[in-house]
């Protein structure tokens, strides 16, 4: 079993000396970073090195690789993610010496409590829209704090204390804890059916989303063309609400969309057309462009300037993220984990792919979610991928579950002829090598540890190419 923090326990006045509990992690270690930021004396853990702890190290944090009791030393506070395993032995010490353990979201809710806050949230999205908010108030002469779920490309982190009034952050809906931020401004990029395990049912979802929403004391950013979106809007009385989207109706609407390439295309905010052309592809990063515009033009800045600061975002770690090129072979990894995102990431690739073929590395994440979207996910993969690669689930925070692995997705395609469910990483590295050719992209697509196969796929390709 894994944790389940308690969300509604009282934070304490003073957090002391904070110790981090897999502080490897993206949303860990940004955290974690701007605690340092804040003067606090940080420690932690990770089960492996990484460059994100090298950079807390250099920044003064105290790491350990391996999980044990001894790592606590004389910490005040204990910070954990819904990841780690009851047994873990250094939340078992710090529950015995009943220290305060905090979910990394009440920690984070803790820091920013006296600061005017924009939280992102939605079922993906999420890091791509903070991304370009944060780059586009930077743009435009702010200095914000935040933190994202991933690196910033062009600033080559995922937080930092800034500062300005303004605090943007990634607010996380899988658990519920977004819920624990006193927002100002409230952006919702989709409200797609996900994390079911958690909540138990669609309506249960929809109405955390619509409590979020609610909360946000100045107000909400959602979108026009999701439905699940549309539903929480439609329960929305009384809040001042920008949609954005390409809705006929939509506040700040998406139109002429081109997709050849870097995304190009206009919006048109209170009856006045804007243009714009992004550094990334794909149409859904325009959508996602439009939800960081409205923000900031719902704050007042000059919305020209607002949409030229935006395009110049250069995306995020792990987002469309290019690792090599190994004869004429270009090796891709994307964060996609949900059926509409790997069909947003994979469509992105098509503009750009040229006359290659589109060679996807599936990582199924969740045994839940490998069950309930098995079909979905082999019906967007058949649709957007030329070939796939199914790799065996990754489990996260969840126990297996009997006959559920990446086989539930691979034997759902229609024509098996253009997928092979391979559960071992280096058998898998060495077929795709030997089905690609040159002008293809390999794209590994996931959120657990997936990226870890690149240097394997490279390495059979260097093998095929002699």
């Amino acid at each position: 079993m894994t944790i389940k923090p308690d969300l509604g326990i009282t934070v304490p006045d003073e957090l002391g000396r904070v110790h981090f509990v897999g502080i490897g992690g993206s949303g860990m270690s940004g955290i974690a970073r701007l605690f340092l930021g804040a003067g606090h004396t940080v420690t932690g853990s990770d089960v492996r090195d990484s460059a994100n702890i090298a950079a807390l190290r250099d920044a003064g944090a105290s790491v350990h690789i391996g999980h044990d009791a001894a790592n606590l030393g004389d910490a005040d506070t204990v910070v954990v993610t819904g990841a780690l395993w009851q047994d873990n032995p250094e939340y078992q010490l710090a529950l015995e010496r009943g220290l305060p353990v905090l979910h990394r979201s009440q920690a984070l809710a803790w820091l920013v409590s006296k600061q005017r806050l924009i939280s992102v949230a939605g079922a993906h999205g999420k890091t791509t829209s903070t991304g370009m908010i944060v780059t586009g108030l930077l743009g435009l002469g702010q200095d914000p704090s935040f933190v994202n779920g991933g690196v910033i490309d062009t600033l080559g982190v995922s937080s930092a204390r800034g500062e300005g009034e303004l605090f943007v952050v990634e607010a996380d809906e899988s658990d519920g804890s977004f819920l624990l931020y006193d927002t100002s401004v409230a952006l919702i990029t989709n409200v797609d059916p996900d994390h079911l395990d958690h909540y138990g049912s669609l309506e249960a979802f929809e109405d955390a989303f619509v409590r979020f929403a609610a909360e946000a004391n100045e107000f909400v950013v959602i979108s026009s063309d999701d439905a699940g979106a549309r539903h929480v809007g439609a329960r929305l009385d009384g809040a001042q609400t920008i949609t954005f989207g390409e809705a006929e109706d939509a506040d700040v609407r998406v139109f002429d969309v081109v997709t050849d390439g870097p995304v190009a295309f206009s919006l048109e905010w209170q009856g006045i057309p804007y243009s714009a052309r992004l550094r990334i592809p794909g149409r859904h990063n325009a959508i996602n462009a439009a939800g960081a515009f409205a923000v900031l033009a719902g704050l007042g800045f000059d919305p020209e300037a607002a949409l030229a600061a935006i395009s110049t975002f250069g995306g995020t770690e792990r987002r469309f993220q290019l690792h090599g090129t190994v004869g004429g072979v270009s090796v891709y990894d994307d964060y996609a984990h949900h059926p509409t995102e790997v069909a947003a990431a994979l469509s992105a690739a098509r503009t750009v792919v040229g006359d290659g073929r589109i060679i996807a590395v599936h990582q199924p994440h969740l045994y839940s979610r490998t069950r309930l979207f098995a079909q979905e996910f082999a019906d967007v993969l058949e649709t957007y991928a030329d070939e796939t690669v199914v790799l065996d689930v990754y489990g996260a925070r969840e126990d297996p579950e009997p006959g559920v692995t990446g086989a539930l997705v691979s034997e759902r395609f229609s024509n098996p002829e253009h997928v092979a469910f391979v559960s071992d990483w280096q058998d898998a590295a060495d077929y795709t090598a030997s089905i690609a050719r040159d002008g293809d992209f390999v794209i590994t697509l996931g959120c657990g540890d997936v990226y870890r196969i690149v240097p394997q796929l490279l390495g059979s390709l260097q093998k095929a190419d002699g």
